[in-house]
């Protein structure tokens, strides 16, 4: 009889960590003077090779649970001219080919934007999605945008005013 209360007390337990919501990142640079920020989940691979299982074609929210969000004061042009307003937008990522990826900008009336997203393989393997913004310390104006988990980083450059 006492085994039933400890097996029920463990699989609230096991739910309850299953059920948690992965944790919030933030990623901020000030680029040109103006301030861009990411604010996203921070899923974490547990063995698994998540980048590798995603679909050709089919849209990834870049994190988890809540969308991952872009919040900009400067006008950003990213890669081949894709140019940004200042605001608030829903970033996904979408894979394009093999190992070809876009990260897709939408636009409050659903509209997006794609921007090409180079792929680098990296040293080490990063357990904890991560975005980084970095701005150039050369140029003042320029920066680039990381997307790291597990042994790629997918990258963008961008340029602000």
């Amino acid at each position: 009889m006492t085994l039933r209360p400890i097996a029920v007390t463990g699989a609230l337990v096991l739910a309850a960590a299953v059920a948690q919501p992965a944790d919030r990142g933030e990623a901020k640079a000030t680029v040109a003077g103006k301030s861009v920020a990411i604010d996203y989940g921070r899923p974490t691979l547990q063995g698994r090779d998540m980048l590798a299982k995603a679909a050709v074609g089919t849209p990834w929210r870049m994190g988890a649970d809540s969308p991952t969000m872009l919040k900009t004061a400067a006008e950003l042009t990213f890669g081949q001219g894709v140019k940004v307003p200042p605001g608030e937008y829903v970033l996904t990522a979408t894979k394009t080919g093999e190992d070809a990826w876009q990260m897709d900008v939408k636009k409050a009336d659903g509209s997006s934007m794609a921007v090409p997203l180079a792929s680098k393989s990296l040293g080490e393997s990063v357990e904890m999605f991560t975005i980084e913004l970095t701005g150039d310390k050369a140029d003042k104006n320029k920066g680039e945008l990381s997307l790291k988990w597990g042994t790629k980083a997918l990258t963008t450059g961008f340029t602000a005013r």
